[in-house]
Formats: structure tokens, sequence, C-alpha cells
């Protein structure tokens, strides 16, 4: 049996300000190609299908568009919600969806939902587990309280009835972990402090296969069969590194299982350059990449800069942020409070640059300079 694993879509996601759609259409339209050529029987999304509780009109048609064009390539698709999904709303007509192969497990209402496929070694059970919480889902196990996500996690999977002497697959999403092995996280994704949602992975060790989503970046957990698809897209610059794909899984008889990875192009990759504005707007470095690239620009001239983003901007269009590495920026903060030589060697007007550098990730404009300049003027005046 063969099936792509997906998570993380996070439609309607804007970045910096930018609005990701289209990059994420155009990841959909890739999805559609690997389906035409590998003839999956199914797809599994494992959570965070939008990137809000209560999408916009615009995300809600691009799903639409999606799983109608899934639906249309007669494959079974299982979806689970994330964390960043409304349960209810994902619920919405379910059970009516079904009838289209498609099934959609939003809220959790004590067990994971089961689907059972059919291949030429028999049948193949895949268990739905939508994002829980220890507090959502007390009182669901009887005298069995969920104390931590592990605890949770555990019982909604130890009432399920899952007999593992046949083939199992899980689709989960859950910030799972494992000890001695650290996950590639991304400033995208929620980190609550001290990693108080984590789920000890050998809770799920059992399963042929378990399909994860949370972690944006395309990871395993020790062993091919517990996997993070990772996000289709993008959607920091700590993940400018990352090779984006959707994995296709094949399974076989009880304990073969096959995984590669499908690479996924984007419209405009994200990357990061460095140095001196006028060394970056030539035409040497600017060729030598997609200039309407999402940029990161590190400048590290010495002197000041009018209009820095302006000019940077007129050159490569989808800049994201702006920032200034130089001998000023990395004056020690600490060592200048401490010390009331080093406060009274920076003016009031490079003290505010500083501040405006530190706060926004860019300089002041010519027009900002002139409105700080005027009102230091001023106060100085009186």
């Amino acid at each position: 049996m063969k099936f792509l694993h997906l998570s993380d879509l996070h439609i309607g996601k804007s970045v910096n300000g930018f609005s990701m759609l289209e990059e994420q259409v155009n990841a959909f339209r890739q999805v559609y190609d690997y389906i035409d050529a590998e003839r999956p029987d199914a797809v599994l999304i494992a959570g965070d299908v939008y990137d809000r509780s209560v999408p916009g009109v615009e995300a809600v048609r691009v799903f639409d568009d999606f799983l109608t064009e899934l639906v249309n390539k007669d494959v079974v698709i299982l979806i689970v919600s994330g964390n960043h999904d409304s349960p209810e709303r994902m619920n919405y007509a379910s059970r009516l969806l079904t009838e289209k192969k498609l099934y959609i497990c939003g809220a959790f209402d004590g067990q994971p939902q089961k689907v059972t496929l059919t291949d030429e070694y028999g049948e193949v059970d895949f268990w739905l587990l939508p994002f829980i919480k220890p507090l959502s889902v007390r009182g669901m196990f009887g005298e069995r309280e969920a104390e931590s996500y592990t605890d949770a996690v555990s019982a909604a999977l130890g009432g399920a009835g899952i007999d593992y002497n046949r083939r199992n697959v899980l689709v989960s999403h859950q910030f799972y972990t494992k000890t001695g092995i650290e996950p590639i996280r991304s400033e995208s994704e929620s980190n609550p402090v001290g990693g108080l949602d984590a789920v000890d992975a050998g809770v799920i060790e059992r399963f042929d296969y378990a399909a994860l989503g949370h972690l944006h970046g395309s990871q395993t957990l020790g062993s091919e069969h517990i996997r993070y698809a990772g996000s289709p897209v993008k959607y920091s610059f700590s993940e400018c590194r990352q090779k984006k794909s959707v994995t296709l899984i094949e399974l076989k008889a009880k304990g073969g299982v096959s995984v590669t990875d499908l690479p996924l192009a984007p419209i405009h990759d994200m990357r990061e350059i460095k140095g001196e504005l006028l060394a970056l707007t030539s035409k040497e470095i600017v060729e030598s990449a997609d200039k309407d690239d999402y940029l990161r620009v590190i400048l590290t001239d010495e002197g000041e800069i009018i209009d820095a983003f302006g000019k940077i901007r007129s050159v490569y269009p989808n800049v994201m942020a702006l920032q200034i590495e130089n001998s000023h920026t990395s004056i020690d903060r600490s060592e200048i409070i401490a010390d009331s030589e080093g406060i009274s060697a920076l003016s009031p007007y490079e003290l505010f640059s500083e501040f405006f550098l530190r706060v926004n990730g860019s300089t002041l404009s010519e027009s900002q300079i002139e409105i700080v300049r005027t009102l230091l003027e001023t106060e100085n005046s009186l």
C-alpha cells in the first residue's frame, strides 16, 4: 500500500507581511503531479491545516480546492486537526464527507478514529489522533488521569483496542520526542517553555508507521517508521536551509516499510544574504540567484545609510527583513549600562537609532531621520 504523508500546511499563513497562499497552491500542484505519477492509495495530512483557528476566506477557498482535486483523483484522504486548527470547524460535515473517502478527525471524542483499508497483503488500520491536551481529555479515561501530554496520548491509544499483530498506521499531531535525539525546531512553530507539550515517542513505537505533524523540518525520531513530514513551504528564516518535501510511504507485509522524500520546489526560495550595500546591489551578486526570493538582508556597512530598506528593496522586491551588523550594533549593551562613560559615548540620536533597529529590524528612513533630529533639536532648545 502506498500513501503520501503531509503535515503543517498552515494555509493562510503570512511571513513578515507576505502572504504564502501562492507558494502553498504551488506546493499543492506538485502534490497532484506526484499522485498522478505514484498512484498512492491514500493521502495523510497530520494536522495544522490552517494557520489560524478562524481562517480567512481565501485560506478556506484554497483548502477547498485542494480537497476537491484530491477527491477527483480517487484517493482516500485522512486528516487530523493540529494545535493551530479549530477542532469543531474541522469536524464540520465530516460524516457526510466519508462517502467521498474523505475522513477528517477534528475533535477528540475519547479514542482515535479508525479507518481500515485493504491491499494485496490484507488490511491496514489507520488511526486518526488529533491534537490533544491533558486538560481537554480528563474524565475520558475513567480513573486514569492524564497529568502530562505523554499520559494523554498513552491513554488515548491504550483504550483504542489496537491489535499490533495487524498492520497499523498512526496519523497524529503532537510534539513527539525521543531521549538522545535533538529535534530540529523552527521559529514558526509553537514552542512552549520547557517542552511541557512533549510526548515520549515510546508510546508509538509499535506502529508500522507513525505519520507525524508539528515540526516544520522533515525528520525521523531514530527510525524510519516514526517521521515528521515537515511543512511544504518555508515559514521562517530558521527553515531557509531545509529542503521541503512530501513523504511517500510504501507499506508491504508486516514489518516492511520503505520511505521516499519527494522534493517540493518553491516559486521563490527563502534565503539570507550578507555584506555591504554596494556589494549586495552589484550586478554580479544580484544575478547570481533569483532576486525575487524572500530575503533576510544583513548589511555590514560601518557608515550611516539613508533609507537602507528602500535601496535594498528597489533591487530585491521581496525583502522580508533587514538587519545591520557592524561594530556599532555589536556593542554589548550590558557593558554600556554598567559604564556611564559608555553611555555618554553615544549621542541621543545614536541611541534612538540603535533602539529603532533592534525593535523594527530596519534602519530609519530619510523622513524618519528628519523627524527624530527635529524632535531632538526641539528638546535641546527648551
